[in-house]
């Protein structure tokens, strides 16, 4: 590469050089600095002046002295347990064929009840309600905003049954894989009909909140509904040029002419945020010490309302993704938007704080996912592959000083998603700002082989089974998840192969561990995967948090999201098998809790459950 490219390239955050998860060193091609230094703002050719570079190159992850994040006092020897779950799984006996606000408030306290200090649950962000079966939930038009599919509709002041079709709502129940369309059309012609008879208000105390930020958001939802209605898409990127700025005539013309479209999608917002925040009180009231573990996306849909409105915030050119590793051999592109580390400086951090603050308002803990985005992220040129992406520099100091801030302002605590590709003295950084790590048991092994004894578990972590990313313990004892990887031709026949010897193995070393620990496979019956004894190893580890995955407790197969797939599997639509009605009838369900709940007993008036 050329020195002066290369040069220019450092002095504006742009690695060049990086190592991957393997250790080996990859250049990135010298088209790939030119677009994305185009992308940056700047040309190929070196400007005149352009900043020096420091020296070491890349500068060493570091954290802010005398920052850190919310702690509580029952955590400072204790430990706590709880449960994660996908919240649009959820089934009930009342809900419309997805999980909401009151789903997750009853299952909170039925936890609660079995000894539980926290309920996990996926980013709610607000995607699209012009078209919901765009339903990642890290794939978000806002993160500031409240995804409405979550609201319960007949808990709402004003609802009526009449408002809904009881045969239509029941075929949304039975489905297997959750109709996004179908739950998004019955919910908003409920709500409508509740507003257009009650034309309710919203409080002004909430709109002054939101200020600017709500209203724009809500403007863009009322817009995006008429573009689908007039043939257009849900996001801005595919409507008239016109409208493509918030800022523009037509859209001026638009807000004033469809106020009440605006409106409703404000009452929509509130909706939400009202359901929430009494979810929330409820968990409390219940006996959960945290309460509400939510989620943080790390990015937002090109063409949503976040990066509608503020256009020089998001970069325009470039996604971000991860390079290629063992697991994904050509790398992966998760088409969301990065913000600009110059824009983001510009702006006091402001839009990232708000965020926080949104999300903090109603939770006692926050994952933030993929971590790393506090340090770098991998930046992939539009029209390039994975392989041919860059890491690029964010104002680290400066984020985490913002987190941390947010963190003891809430008195909230913060996990940070630290998998993948983890650069030297990162999670050093993430220790010193009293930022909790994220363990998963299929990646926890020995170097000598095997898995580590709970023991060797970092105190400052959440120690879980698997994540949203990895197959159920059920689908990856029985091998279901390379079956399925192969079937859909992600891997190839020897490669599948492979995997399948080394599970055999690897499930032998399961059980090899447990024994270890003196600790009974605990199977329901002959043959099954040892789920219980798996968590009672987890809940025995000297780590602060401890999760149990919803799906494992019920024994699902099927993971929630394969990396790799989009329409080919249903990521993000399984429901679980069983309602939340049902649960105490469920052994595995009932054996797993009583499992953990006893290795991490609820504390009693003398403190919190202290490390063995």
């Amino acid at each position: 590469m050329a020195p002066e490219l290369d040069r220019l390239a450092m002095a504006y955050g742009l690695v060049t050089r990086y190592r991957g998860a393997d250790g080996r060193l990859f250049q990135v091609p010298e088209t790939s600095v030119a677009a994305l230094l185009e992308v940056l703002g700047h040309g190929a050719v070196p400007a005149e002046g352009f900043p020096v570079p420091q020296e070491p190159w890349p500068p060493p992850p570091e954290a802010p002295e005398g920052v850190t994040c919310h702690l509580p006092s029952f955590l400072t020897r204790g430990r706590v347990w709880g449960v994660t779950c996908q919240l649009y799984a959820l089934r009930s006996q009342r809900n419309w064929g997805m999980g909401d606000f009151e789903d997750l408030a009853r299952l909170g306290e039925m936890l609660a009840g079995r000894g539980a200090d926290f309920l996990g649950i996926n980013p709610l962000h607000a995607l699209f309600m012009a078209a919901p079966e765009r339903s990642s939930p890290f794939f978000p038009s806002h993160r500031s905003f409240l995804n409405p599919l979550y609201i319960a509709v007949d808990c709402v002041e004003g609802f009526i049954p009449a408002d809904v079709d009881a045969a239509a709502l029941s075929g949304l129940r039975s489905v297997e894989t959750l109709d996004y369309a179908a739950v998004g059309a019955a919910k908003l012609r409920a709500l409508r009909h509740v507003w257009q008879r009650r034309r309710p208000s919203v409080p002004q105390a909430f709109l002054e909140q939101g200020g600017a930020e709500l209203q724009r958001y809500a403007l863009f939802e009322a817009l995006s509904c008429f573009m689908v209605s007039e043939g257009f898409g849900a996001g801005w990127t595919s409507w008239p040029a016109a409208y493509e700025h918030s800022e523009s005539q037509a859209v001026a013309l638009f807000a004033h002419e469809y106020d009440g479209e605006v409106d409703f999608h404000l009452w929509l917002q509130w909706l939400a945020q009202e359901q929430l925040a009494a979810a929330k009180q409820r968990l409390k009231q219940a006996g959960m010490r945290i309460g509400l573990y939510l989620d943080l996306a790390v990015g937002t849909a090109p063409d949503g309302a976040a990066t509608w409105s503020d256009r020089s915030l998001t970069v325009v050119g470039a996604t971000i993704g991860a390079p290629p590793d063992s697991f994904n051999p050509l790398g992966q592109d998760w088409g969301l938007a990065p913000l600009s580390p110059a824009a983001l400086f510009k702006s006091e951090l402001m839009p990232l704080r708000r965020s926080y603050d949104a999300i903090l308002s109603q939770a006692g803990a926050l994952r933030i996912d993929h971590a790393m985005s506090v340090y770098r992220l991998f930046w992939i040129p539009e029209g390039a592959t994975p392989a041919e992406g860059a890491y690029v520099l964010y104002p680290m100091d400066r984020i985490l000083r913002a987190l941390a801030a947010a963190s003891q302002e809430a008195r909230a605590l913060i996990i940070g998603e630290d998998l993948g590709v983890v650069p030297a003295g990162f999670r050093d950084a993430m220790a010193t700002v009293g930022m909790a790590g994220y363990r998963l048991f299929y990646l926890e092994r020995s170097r000598t082989g095997g898995f580590k004894p709970p023991a060797r578990w970092p105190r400052s972590a959440l120690a879980c089974l698997g994540s949203h990313d990895t197959p159920t313990f059920a689908g990856w004892w029985r091998g279901e998840d390379v079956l399925m990887r192969r079937s859909l031709e992600l891997l190839s026949a020897d490669a599948a192969e492979g995997l399948s010897n080394a599970r055999a193995s690897e499930k032998q070393e399961v059980l090899k561990a447990l024994a270890a620990e003196d600790i009974d496979s605990g199977e329901i019956a002959a043959g099954e995967p040892p789920v219980i004894g798996v968590h009672r190893f987890l809940a025995r580890t000297p780590s602060r948090l401890m999760a149990v995955q919803i799906e494992d407790l019920l024994g699902e197969r099927r993971q929630v999201n394969l990396p790799g797939t989009r329409a080919e599997y249903p990521n993000w639509r399984q429901r679980l098998s069983c309602s939340l009605e049902a649960l105490d009838a469920e052994p595995l369900f009932n054996a797993t809790l009583a499992a953990v709940a006893a290795e991490r007993p609820r504390p009693n008036a003398q403190g919190a459950s202290r490390l063995p």
